[in-house]
Order: structure tokens, then C-alpha cells, then sequence
């Protein structure tokens, strides 16, 4: 079991009712995917709000970045870096800017 941390935007901590990081128990392999259904496992409400709930692709408006690479085109099965499987760095979910 990997403890590790996700920053999310400011709408999604709102939403869950947390205030700044959230620490997550992930087993196995620390991958986006695992992530993703650990937070979700752990903040019911944030189901569909990062990815759609059917096909469990991400939002369009809606980004992932780790040690400062951006994963967000990334596939679910891809590993997280080692600072962010070991909680050094953040998982940043990051809600895009659109607009012209």
C-alpha cells in the first residue's frame, strides 16, 4: 500500500469537503487509473466530475500533471512517477482554463 497525495482544484475540494491535499491509500501499482478509482472510491461525489462515469475517460477540462509532466493524455494503465507512488510530490488534478 503506497500513501500518496493529490492536490485538487478548487471546485473538487468544495465538492468533497476537504481542505487542501488528499492523502490515498493506493495497492499495487501506483498508475492514474488506480488513482483515480481510489479518490473516487473515497469521494463518492467526484464520481463523473474527473471522468466520464461510462467510458472513464477524462474530462476535456480537466488535466493531470506529475512532477511536473503532464499525464493527462496518458492511458489509465500508465505508472506514476516514484515521488508521487511515495507521496514526495502530488498528484495536481487541475481543472483547464477555456475561454478566449
Amino acid at each position: 500500500m503506497s500513501t500518496m497525495r493529490v492536490a485538487l482544484p478548487y471546485h473538487l475540494r468544495t465538492l468533497a469537503q476537504v481542505a487542501g491535499e488528499v492523502r490515498l491509500e493506493v495497492g499495487g501499482p501506483v498508475t492514474l487509473g488506480a488513482v483515480l478509482d481510489a479518490l473516487e472510491s473515497r469521494y463518492p461525489v467526484l464520481r463523473g466530475t474527473i471522468r466520464d462515469p461510462l467510458t472513464l475517460q477524462r474530462r476535456l477540462l480537466v488535466r493531470f500533471f506529475a512532477c511536473k509532466e503532464d499525464f493527462s493524455n496518458e492511458t489509465p494503465d500508465v505508472k506514476l512517477p516514484e515521488a508521487v507512488a511515495n507521496g514526495v510530490e502530488p498528484l495536481l488534478i487541475v481543472g483547464a482554463i477555456a475561454g478566449g
